[in-house]
């Protein structure tokens, strides 16, 4: 396990730093979803790698996920891991399978200005399903609560990921902020590179932050209908994404470069203090 535990760790994650008071069964099961997270995305991100090797790839990992739920012996190390760390959590195949298509979004080209309905799909795909996956580790078993929270709470963490990343992600030629976010503001382009030069950006940000600080909210009123060992992962990791999102609040919505950072002392204390008192 001390791989799949490298990897999420070197990572820089908040994520690592929320899970590590987990109980080691959940703690392992989790670190071994975000490294197949982890993996796809950099499949995706690849520069490396050809067009039609990572649409390969993607396609072995869509086999590799038949193997595992079929009982048959996975053919990748993260595979293996998956099926042994996994598996007695109950996992849905067809939740595996979205989170690969919607990681794969960007693939053969980039997401540029999308229409809200995709932006709330791909919001779904790559942070709604890891929260819904997650909560079942977690030992939640109400499936209308799981689908409310993870959509809740997934929305609000991908946004604050957006708008913290916005210059990172212009660079490698993406931009998620909604087209109808960017007409609001009175910006007509979708080249990424022209959109984090807009006077306007700020006003679709500010937009785009309303969305999230809404779904927090939302969030935290779910979370309220949860078992305490439930509520406990789920604030941790909410609390550290939640300071990020009040740096940039407070600092305002017109800077996006540095992006916000929260050394690892802090993010495991935020953690730490939100997981020990959740109610």
């Amino acid at each position: 396990m001390n791989d799949i535990k490298r990897i999420v760790k070197r990572s820089g994650s908040s994520f690592f730093w929320s899970m590590r008071l987990l109980p080691k069964a959940k703690r392992n099961a989790m670190y071994t979803i975000y490294a197949f997270c982890r993996h796809i995305d950099d499949i995706v991100d690849g520069n490396d790698t050809s067009m039609s090797e990572k649409l390969s790839l993607l396609k072995a990992w869509r086999e590799e996920m038949d193997n595992i739920y079929d009982q048959k012996v996975p053919t990748t190390d993260i595979g293996r891991r998956i099926y042994k760390n996994c598996m007695r959590f109950k996992l849905p195949k067809g939740e595996f399978l979205q989170l690969i298509d919607s990681i794969s979004m960007d693939v053969p080209n980039p997401v540029q200005a999308p229409s809200m309905e995709k932006f709330l799909q791909y919001c779904y795909g790559v942070a709604g399903v890891p929260g819904s996956l997650s909560l079942r580790i977690f030992g939640c078993t109400d499936e209308n609560i799981i689908k409310q929270l993870s959509r809740s709470l997934g929305l609000a963490l991908q946004i604050t990921n957006i708008l913290r990343d916005v210059k990172e992600d212009a660079q490698s030629n993406r931009l998620y902020i909604p087209r109808e976010l960017l007409e609001k503001a009175n910006i007509h382009s979708s080249s990424p590179s022209e959109v984090i030069t807009d006077k306007n950006l700020a006003i679709a940000r500010e937009e785009l932050a309303r969305i999230a600080l809404e779904e927090f909210k939302k969030a935290d009123k779910l979370i309220k209908q949860v078992d305490k060992s439930v509520a406990r992962p789920v604030c941790a990791i909410e609390a550290v994404y939640r300071k990020y999102f009040d740096i940039m609040q407070e600092r305002g919505w017109e800077i996006i470069s540095p992006k916000p950072r929260i050394n690892k002392l802090c993010k495991f204390t935020l953690a730490a203090k939100a997981y020990l008192t959740a109610k």
